[in-house]
């Protein structure tokens, strides 16, 4: 009852009333109506979106103040010392290396900016899963980073919160929260009912109440201690939990909660209590439905809620066999059954159940930085862990939810103080590695490696969503954030029984992704599994063995190695065990994941680098050994198979594997270890019996044999040497790589640098990701290492960022120095580190090239042979596999095989021959007790008498015993064995000779790798198994067994050989440089050793020769015999058939290569000459013409060639020629100033960039100012548009007819390829130059440029010429003749309209009318010259027929302007030549107009000279245009005087106005600008003066004092535009050439040039611009007659009329806005700025450069008709074309009409690289000169033609 009425009252004086109740000592009254009314107000079954609750709780919480109030108030006692802000998913955040502990710190932009980070390593990012600010946490960060706000410890000075201000909020927020829960409970659907599902619905609904939480939490750390209170209070939430007793809604709202927890497999309390079964069960069962597995095997667990996961198996049980690992978990406790305690616990629950709601998520996280809460909800994180993974592996948004879940838990574990208190009191390890087993024990398959049938191995199945979608990677990275922390690291390798369950995790992964190789056809579908299992392996196997490797540095962590390789073994031999493995790997098939052998190799390889551990003491016994080494060995071989196509049947992804597996990324998790794995098991086992291993893997065994032929069971002969150059390169790297045998990790930085470098330049970011990071952490913490950045710039030089002309723009390189390619080039490491083969080639290129610039060898060289470092002592063993017969007996063969010729082999071949001899020579071995042969060796080989590669170089070999097939040529005995047959059986299969190895001849050897490796295996084995009863082998010698369907029968046959090693590589010696006898016998005296270190084979073997000569007298004097022997003649090139076809592949390639090269350069020598006669075409402004005498010009007409069907003539009127160009419409004019200064780019509000004073604008206020008082027709002619929007033509200079250009438009029409351009558009490139064209501009028919008598100076007085000039005006234009070539030029003029937009063609108060016509043509005419005039700098200095000339299509242009010019004339009233000529008798009776023309002194002069040249008949004879050129000038000068006028003071106007009067009857008066100055001032006072303005206004303005020559200098800047506009009109109708001249002397130079000066004029400084004054009628009449004009207007005001007198044509070049330095500056003001129209921060900001306009990229929202904003704004601004900064991503993209491009970017970091979409978040500083490009290019329009890649934007931009 009482609720009701408080209802019913006014909210605020409600909660007054009760606060004031609740304070008083006796507060129970309080307490009750407070209770009753909130059962009132919070009822949860009143739908959730009613406010009306919402509005009730902010009232009362606030007690009777605003709530706004309460706010401020509780805001001001907050205590808080860390800044906790969390953000969403990209949000822009801050991490600093420099200042982090943790690797997962991160700081929001305020706190950023506000600490002092200079010089850290930092930089900026786009968070992707969300974050909190770690400020002033000291466990996570550094305090010295902390910023101005949380360096405070400011929780010391706050004041004691009174307790009445907080009182309410903690009687009515336990409420809040509960009615909360139970929204929660009553909208909670499960997924498999068959009820719609809408948890968004509900979580919208709750949208207010939740966002009012998060409000709580910021109001700072007071609020936050309340709520925390709440949240943990246990008390409370049994109170409030389950409701009163006879409330039936709360009591069902509770059964609901428990049928969901019920139904996550999870149990509640109250079932714990009734559960007949022991509580062990249940808390096994309690984890999730199966994870009973993983618990103690329950007696008798109920199956309910393992129903559920068996659905999930229920889809492929046919493949999928569950595999149950029993009682491995060490304790059932292990996940506990959940118990909800307190409302924190339920709340986190619901957050689960709906699968991490965002705002859920923030409010969770806001609350953080109070301490207590932090503790209680890592540990109730924790407690509901498997859950979390349990609802992520259902969850269909796994993404989303992966990122909330990773957002809550890298707040909580990267605290190590949290993460180590955790961890022993809540066993957050066992259950993280529970949750991991259980979660990849839904995804097991049977492994299908080795033994298929029998095999009892699982391994997670990589096609699963759960691998595919990366879905366990939150759990992953949870795991490897903890194992960062030393303390829990340890604590994860002290406990045995939980490393034993990693074990068994990872070995889940063991021989995933297993491939078998397609023999017969192609695979049908590719599958892309590798991609999740590349992943996997990294990130669940990899990542946390270096997280793990990290903590064991130092000698006291050797018992944590210990236990991790004891259990490795173990978990290795059941693996061996279950997949069935004995000692042959099964054929076709490869796994490339072993992450048992890896985690095994990299603990044995820190064991010895850092713990001083005996290697011995951590090895298995040897047939483990043997075991081990199979599988690593196995994929060495399959890179090589794979390179060598020999799994192309099995598509691409089998490439995409073998590159995978050496990725920068992978190689040091994957490669390095299998080749450490490797080099150890090879340093422990029998070299003889590791290196028939070898060989055998890479199936090339049957190729060593000293026969020319032979059969080869397993390979195709085009594989055998890819394979064979495999084996070879694959032992030169295990016995010359030492990244894990001895080289300290900045050796190793070193030489993954330098290989990376060598294979070509790389940026500094490229090379950061292609160096592995693991061994060596790059972001350089380790102390006592070398940073990155010192070895890069030891070892590599930088090239600055250049622009090349093409218009690529280079970043900023790192290359190498040239002591690095002489001392430092590794080709080794090149090859184990290129993930594409062409790498390889392209480091020896760039070798090659270094060593002809340096002078040091010319030819062709060969890898450079390195030295390596010291193996450490350990490893010594791996040298025995350079001194052992085997390959000694491999070399031989194969230099004798080389020297003779035999098919397969190959330089390469003989490369890596030479480098094992070489490396056996360097790795000496230290013994020398088995020098002497013993028994047992003697017994089984007489090849070499020892194994001293030393003592066996100079062995001479006699007798060889072959198998050959019998058609092979050694049968025929032919006296010196021929070498070049080649046959297509191959012979020698060595299985089947295994009884054939002892032969009783002494000389005659044969060698069996195969059985010699069975036998040593034999061996081990039994000294193993130390069996007495030795294995009896068979000793016949003769026996041979021939399987049935062979091909040719082998047969025995004995070769003669007697060669050493030595005297082959003498004899390969002399065959290479081709000359007998290439060693003189005394050759070793005279070697300088030092020249030895580059060149090719023939220096590779002299390095040999003198190595092995110093080592040995003995082989000194061998090579001395040898050399002295009349070497015997190699064996003669037979000329047979067969020969030519076998000739070696390589050559034919480099025959074939030579023949593309001598191609190619006779095409390009073709084009170059046609390219030179191309651009000679005689373009419309030849000065050729001049050089002949008069008479002859007249015939000559211009020949034109035609650039499509190649024919060469003049242009008719039926078949006229046109030049290709390009029509465009721009703005640059109109973005001109008056500063010469760029406008900055406003970074602040208080910036902004104001219009107003651009030259497009003035002109239209001029022109709309005009338009009001004067008649419009003379109104279109008094100035020129165009600034905005004007067309501008320019051409590449090559012509074509027009009719072949139409045909060629119609092929570009069908052709079906992808063009960046649209022909329907007209738009097309060049034939010849594929320059971006859209048009094709008519050339007219005749002459070139007017000559001869057109040009001869006539002696004609000026009166006389200027009545010629007026008749000539009265001509009517005679309509042309219909041709085609009227037709063409009407086209064009089509097309130039259609260029720009219909605003910018339409000035005149009535669209359509001719006078707009007329305006926009002329128009058009002036934007081409001013442009023109633009890219010259502005003015005519430089003279010279510039560039553009060359390529300048403005005569044309002129031709078919004036041709439809010619199609209105003036009428001879109004015609403004009689203005400026005539004095005219005022006729007052004829105003019958309302309105009058514009005045001559308000209108622009170059306009009227364009107008003039156009209408009068062309061609327009020099003369006449000198004489109106002279006319204009007057008109200029006193528009000069008058405006200049204006400027002055009263006093000084009146001043020079007496002084002038008095010189007005001097002789020259009307040359002298003081007369005319008196005189226009004295004309301008009368009537309505234009002085009148307010006089005070002008005086402030001129504070100067006018001198003469201050008046002069002003005259002249005010005349100059017109002079140069003149003058360059003048060039291109004419040829005249422009002189070059000073920049003083520009005035007088033009002067000259258009003849207003006569050319004696010697330029002067004393130089007057009246002299230049030419009058036909009294100057001082023609002035007044002028100035009345003005004074008489009658409408107009004073102000206006000088506003249009004043007119300044003097512009600075157009500039792009000026950029801040630092691209955060633009970053941090414009990426959070809301966009003016939408009112929204746009998702893609971006800014116009030109304008600095702020617009949304692709937003919808500012979309109109359809159009995107910054496509309407590139219309706007730039009348098509748009530059623009996308903020977000720092590139430019410029819009150019209906395409857009990429531009790059003009911000670079400190390396000179772009950082598109800030990627990498480096510090950017704008690039000077890149911006300087841009702008050039936006100046002279060549985005079209610089820019390559273009694409159609659709308006969507």
């Amino acid at each position: 009852m009482m609720a009701a009425l408080l209802l019913r009252r006014d909210k605020k004086a409600t909660a007054a009333h009760l606060k004031a109740d609740l304070n008083r000592t006796d507060n129970t009254a309080g307490v009750r109506q407070l209770q009753e009314l909130l059962d009132a107000v919070l009822n949860p079954e009143k739908p959730a979106a009613d406010s009306e609750a919402l509005d009730w709780c902010k009232c009362l919480i606030a007690g009777g103040d605003g709530f706004e109030e309460f706010c401020k108030t509780v805001r001001s006692y907050d205590n808080a010392t860390l800044c906790g802000l969390v953000w969403t998913a990209n949000f822009v955040a801050y991490r600093c290396r420099s200042c982090g502990i943790s690797p997962c710190m991160s700081l929001c932009a305020e706190c950023f900016n506000n600490g002092d980070h200079t010089g850290h390593d930092f930089n900026m990012f786009r968070s992707q899963a969300g974050g909190a600010c770690d400020c002033g946490d000291g466990n996570v960060m550094r305090e010295t980073g902390f910023c101005r706000r949380h360096r405070l410890r400011t929780g010391e000075n706050v004041p004691l919160i009174p307790r009445d201000l907080l009182l309410m909020s903690e009687m009515v927020l336990p409420r809040f929260i509960q009615c909360i829960i139970q929204y929660l409970r009553d909208g909670y659907v499960e997924p498999d009912t068959s009820t719609e599902r809408d948890l968004q619905k509900v979580l919208q609904q709750l949208e207010p109440q939740i966002s009012f939480l998060e409000e709580l939490t910021k109001m700072g750390g007071a609020m936050r201690t309340v709520l925390t209170k709440i949240l943990t209070n246990q008390q409370t939430f049994k109170e409030l939990s389950m409701g009163q007793e006879d409330n039936l809604y709360a009591k069902k709202n509770y059964d609901k909660y428990l049928s969901a927890l019920k139904n996550s497999g999870l149990v509640s309390v109250e079932e714990k209590a009734q559960g007949a079964t022991a509580d062990v069960t249940v808390g096994a069962e309690g984890g999730t439905g199966e994870m009973v597995l993983l618990g103690t095997t329950a007696p008798g667990s109920p199956d309910e809620s393992s129903k559920e996961e068996d659905q999930d198996a229920g889809q492929s049980v046919g493949q999928r066999k569950r595999v149950k690992l029993s009682s491995s978990t060490k304790d059932s406790c292990v996940i506990e059954s959940l118990k909800h305690k307190c409302f924190l616990e339920e709340l986190l629950f619901w957050t689960i159940k709906y699968e991490f709601p965002q705002k859920m998520v923030t409010f969770l996280l806001n609350m953080l930085p109070d301490q207590d809460y932090k503790i209680t909800f890592t540990k109730t994180f924790v407690q509901h862990y498997a859950f979390i993974m349990k609802t992520l592996m259902k969850s269909h948004e796994s993404d989303t939810m992966s990122n909330r879940i990773v957002h809550i838990s890298v707040q909580l574990f990267s605290n190590e103080e949290l993460a180590r208190h955790v961890t022993e009191e809540c066993h957050l390890l066992d259950i993280m590695v529970t949750v991991l087993l259980y979660m990849m024990e839904s995804c097991l398959i049977k492994s299908e490696l080795q033994d298929e049938e029998n095999n009892r191995h699982v391994v997670v199945n990589c096609s699963e969503a759960l691998l595919k979608n990366n879905t366990y990677w939150p759990l992953v990275s949870d795991f490897i954030n903890i194992l960062s922390h030393q303390s829990v690291a340890k604590k994860f390798l002290e406990d045995h029984s939980l490393v034993m369950l990693w074990m068994s995790f990872v070995s889940f992964f063991q021989g995933m992704n297993l491939n078998k190789r397609e023999l017969n056809e192609h695979v049908e579908f590719e599958s892309q599994t590798y991609y999740a299992a590349f992943a996997a392996e990294l990130e669940a196997c990899a990542q946390p063995m270096w997280g793990l490797l990290t903590h064991c540095k130092v000698k006291e962590t050797q018992e944590y190695t210990k236990t991790v390789v004891r259990y490795c073994l173990e978990t290795l031999q059941i693996w061996f065990d279950a997949i069935g493995f004995i000692d042959e790997p099964a054929p076709n098939q490869v796994t490339f994941h072993l992450p048992l052998h890896r985690y095994y190799a990299m603990f044995l390889s820190k064991a010895i680098k850092c713990q001083g551990l005996d290697l011995d003491s951590l090895l298995p016994d040897q047939e483990m050994l043997m075991k081990i080494m199979v599988h690593p060995l196995q994929i060495q071989a399959c890179l090589s198979e794979i390179h060598s196509n020999m799994w192309v049947r099995n598509g691409l992804q089998i490439k995409g594997q073998a590159m995978t597996y050496v990725q920068s990324h992978f190689c040091n998790s994957m490669i390095d270890p299998d080749i450490y794995l490797l080099q150890v098991c090879a340093s422990r086992l029998d070299p003889d019996y590791f290196i028939s291993s070898v060989f055998e893997r890479f199936k090339v065994v049957d190729l060593l044999t000293m026969a020319s032929q032979h059969q080869n069971a397993v390979l195709d002969s085009e594989q055998e040497r890819p394979m064979l150059e495999g084996a070879l390169t694959f032992l030169v790297i295990l016995t010359s790589l030492r990244i894990h045998l001895g080289m300290t990790d900045d050796e190793i930085l070193r030489a993954e640098m330098v290989s990376q470098l060598c294979m070509n330049d790389r940026t500094h970011s490229a090379l950061l990701d292609l160096i592995p990071e693991n061994p060596n952490p790059k972001s350089g913490i380790v102390p006592g290492s070398c940073s990155f950045e010192e070895m890069l710039s030891a070892v590599a030089d930088f090239k600055a960022p250049v622009f090349e002309p093409g218009g690529s723009m280079q970043q900023g390189m790192y290359t190498p120095k040239a002591e690095v390619w002489e001392k430092e080039f590794d080709p080794i490491m090149v090859v184990l580190r290129t993930v594409y083969r062409r790498d390889v080639q392209s480091a020896m290129d760039r070798y090659s090239a270094f060593l002809k610039q340096s002078g040091i060898h010319t030819g062709n060289p060969w890898p450079p042979y390195k030295e390596r470092t010291p193996l450490h002592h350990c490893y010594k063993g791996l040298i025995k596999l350079l001194h052992c017969k085997t390959l000694h007996i491999v070399i031989f063969t194969l230099l004798y095989k080389i020297w003779m010729d035999h098919q397969n082999m190959s330089e390469h071949v003989l490369c890596m021959v030479l480098y094992l001899i070489e490396l056996g020579l360097d790795n000496q071995l230290q013994d020398t007790k088995d020098e002497e042969p013993c028994i047992e060796e003697h017994c089984h080989d007489s090849w070499f008498p020892g194994t001293n590669l030393l003592s066996n170089l100079h062995h001479v070999i006699n007798f060889v015993r072959v198998r050959v097939p019998e058609t092979a040529p050694e049968v025929r005995r032919e006296a010196p064995p021929s070498t070049s047959t080649e046959a297509s059986s191959y012979g020698q299969n060595s299985r089947r000779l295994s009884g054939n190895w002892r032969e009783n001849l002494r000389e005659a050897q044969m060698f069996s790798l195969v059985a010699e490796r069975r036998r040593k295996f034999q061996e081990i084995i039994n000294r193993n198994n130390t069996e007495a009863a030795q294995v009896v082998r068979p000793k016949s010698s003769s026996t041979r067994w021939v399987p049935p369907g062979t091909p040719p029968q082998l047969v025995t046959e004995i070769l003669e050989i007697r060669e050493s090693m030595l005297s082959l590589l003498i004899k390969l010696h002399q065959k290479m440089s081709s000359k007998q006898n290439s060693l003189s016998a005394s050759w070793l005296d005279d070697m300088d050793t030092g020249r030895h270190a580059h060149g090719d084979g023939i220096t590779a073997i002299e390095r040999i020769l003198t190595k092995a000569a110093m080592r040995s007298c003995q082989i000194k004097r061998s090579i001395q015999d040898v050399c002295g022997k009349v070497c015997p003649p190699v064996p003669p090139k037979k000329n047979s058939p067969t020969d030519k076809k076998t000739m070696d592949k390589e050559e034919r390639r480099q025959r074939a290569r030579e023949r593309q090269q001598k191609l190619l350069a006779e095409f390009a020598s073709r084009q170059k000459s046609f390219m030179e006669t191309a651009m000679d075409v005689e373009s419309p402004d030849t000065e050729a013409a001049m050089d002949l005498g008069p008479s002859e010009v007249m015939e000559s007409e211009v020949l034109y060639d035609c650039v499509i069907c190649g024919q060469s003539g003049p242009s008719t009127e039926d078949r006229p020629t046109g030049l290709v160009v390009l029509l465009q419409a721009s703005s640059v004019l109109g973005h001109r100033c008056k500063s010469q200064e760029a406008k900055n780019l406003p970074t602040s509000d208080e910036e902004h960039i104001y219009p107003a004073d651009t030259c497009g604008v003035s002109h239209d206020v001029r022109l709309t100012l005009m338009q009001r008082f004067f008649k419009d027709s003379s109104c279109l002619q008094s100035v020129s548009i165009g600034w905005d929007g004007g067309v501008y033509v320019q051409t590449c200079g090559h012509t074509l007819h027009i009719d072949c250009h139409k045909s060629y438009m119609e092929s570009l029409r069908n052709d079906q390829v992808l063009q960046g351009f649209s022909v329907d558009k007209g738009e097309f490139t060049c034939p010849l130059c594929r320059q971006f064209a859209n048009s094709v501009l008519p050339c007219r028919p005749g002459r070139g440029t007017e000559t001869g008598s057109w040009h001869t100076p006539t002696n004609k007085k000026t009166c006389v010429l200027v009545k010629e000039v007026e008749d000539l005006q009265e001509k009517l234009g005679l309509f042309p003749t219909e041709s085609n070539l009227s037709k063409e030029m009407e086209l064009v003029i089509k097309d130039i309209k259609n260029t720009t937009q219909k605003k910018y063609m339409d000035y005149g108060k009535n669209p359509g009318s001719p006078d707009n016509d007329f305006l926009f043509m002329y128009s058009v005419a002036r934007t081409n010259l001013e442009l023109e005039l633009v890219h010259r700098g502005g003015n005519l200095c430089s003279g010279g027929a510039s560039a553009a000339a060359k390529r300048s299509c403005l005569n044309q242009l002129f031709h078919v302007l004036a041709m439809h010019m010619r199609l209105y004339s003036i009428d001879s009233a109004y015609n403004p030549w009689t203005k400026l000529t005539q004095i005219i008798q005022s006729k007052e009776a004829d105003f019958d107009e309302e309105r009058p023309e514009v005045p001559m002194l308000f209108r622009d002069v170059p306009s009227l000279l364009i107008i003039f040249v156009l209408t009068m008949p062309q061609p327009l004879r020099k003369e006449h245009f000198t004489c109106v050129v002279k006319m204009l000038y007057s008109l200029q000068f006193i528009q000069a005087l008058a405006a200049l006028s204006t400027k002055f003071s009263p006093e000084e106007r009146q001043a020079w106005s007496t002084s002038g009067a008095l010189m007005k009857n001097a002789a020259n008066a009307e040359k002298s600008f003081e007369a005319l100055l008196s005189h226009v001032i004295s004309e301008l006072s009368k009537g309505k003066s234009v002085y009148k303005v307010k006089a005070e206004e002008t005086s402030v303005l001129s504070s100067t004092v006018w001198s003469p020559q201050s008046i002069e200098f002003s005259l002249q800047q005010f005349c100059l535009p017109f002079l140069r506009l003149s003058c360059l009109l003048q060039h291109h109708l004419y040829g005249d050439s422009l002189t070059g001249c000073l920049e003083e002397e520009e005035f007088s130079s033009l002067a000259v040039c258009l003849g207003l000066l006569p050319s004696a004029h010697q330029p002067s400084n004393s130089m007057h611009s009246a002299s230049c004054l030419q009058w036909v009628v009294s100057a001082f009449d023609l002035v007044s007659q002028w100035c009345v004009e003005v004074t008489g207007l009658s409408q107009m005001q004073a102000e206006q009329s000088l506003t249009l007198l004043v007119q300044d044509p003097q512009w600075a070049a157009p500039r792009l806005l000026q950029l801040p330095d630092n691209y955060n500056i633009i970053f941090q003001y414009y990426h959070r700025k809301a966009c003016t129209s939408c009112k929204k921060v746009p998702k893609d900001p971006a800014l116009c450069l030109v304008c600095g306009a702020f617009v949304c990229l692709k937003g919808v929202c500012c979309k109109q008709q359809g159009i995107c904003e910054c496509v309407l704004h590139s219309q706007h601004c730039g009348a098509a074309t748009g530059i623009f900064l996308l903020i977000n991503a720092s590139v430019i993209i410029i819009i150019r009409g209906h395409r857009f491009c990429l531009w790059g970017s003009v911000y670079l970091d400190a390396h000179g690289e772009e950082d598109r979409d800030l990627r990498r978040g480096k510090p950017l500083f704008l690039c000077e000169e890149r911006y300087r490009v841009l702008e050039q290019q936006w100046v002279s329009h060549t985005f079209d033609h610089i820019n390559k890649r273009w694409g159609p934007h659709y308006n969507g931009l």
